[in-house]
């Protein structure tokens, strides 16, 4: 689990085939769980300077690849004593969305964030959205995007800052609304068996 608060900037090394290789002050271990770009990645290698991940067929698939060269963000997952902040995330990426366009506020920016349609029904207003693994406050939905505003700490410590217009950006929607979606379902029946299986995820 991942709360969307971003610990680091690494450097990417190379990214060859599967494996990532990552310049970073974070000292994990092997087989430890960290999500780049909001995607949950296995350390398979420590170097002296950083790490490796790898990355499955699935999550290439998944996410923007284009988006792993220069600098990622970086969030070791949580620990059972870490206190809870951002929102609770799993680290698997739903979709591709793309950045429709940016709008300068007062003392934040607004960002237009599309993606595909069969994702919408998971974008709640008010609720929970992790970009690029940062965990954000949706403010408005629309047919086939969203609006998030990004306040001056979060554009100034995170990548968002070098975000443009038509730049793709890995999405992991509220887990809570695919839950919920998944229970609702009009070919579902909400039993007790079912119930105790969701608790027990948490």
């Amino acid at each position: 689990m991942f709360t969307g608060l971003i610990r680091e900037f690494a450097t990417v090394k190379s990214f060859r085939k599967n494996t990532l290789s990552l310049k970073a002050s974070y000292r994990p271990k092997i087989g430890d769980s960290i999500a780049i770009n909001g995607a949950c990645l296995t350390v398979i290698e420590l170097q002296e300077d950083g790490f490796s991940v790898e990355l499955s067929p699935e999550t290439k698939n998944k996410i923007a690849v284009e988006n792993l060269k220069e600098k990622v963000h970086m969030e070791p997952a949580m620990k059972m004593s870490d206190r809870i902040e951002g929102h609770i995330l799993q680290g698997h990426i739903d979709t591709i969305g793309e950045i429709e366009r940016i709008e300068k506020k007062e003392n934040s920016y607004d960002f237009y964030i599309s993606v595909p349609k069969e994702f919408m029904k998971f974008i709640v207003p008010k609720g929970s959205v992790a970009i690029d693994g940062v965990s954000l406050t949706v403010n408005d939905v629309f047919e086939k995007s969203f609006r998030l505003t990004v306040i001056p700490h979060t554009m100034r410590n995170t990548l968002f800052n070098s975000y443009l217009k038509g730049r793709r950006v890995n999405v992991e929607t509220d887990m809570f609304a695919r839950y919920i979606y998944h229970i609702f379902k009009k070919d579902k029946k909400l039993d007790w068996n079912t119930v105790d299986k969701i608790m027990a995820l948490y």
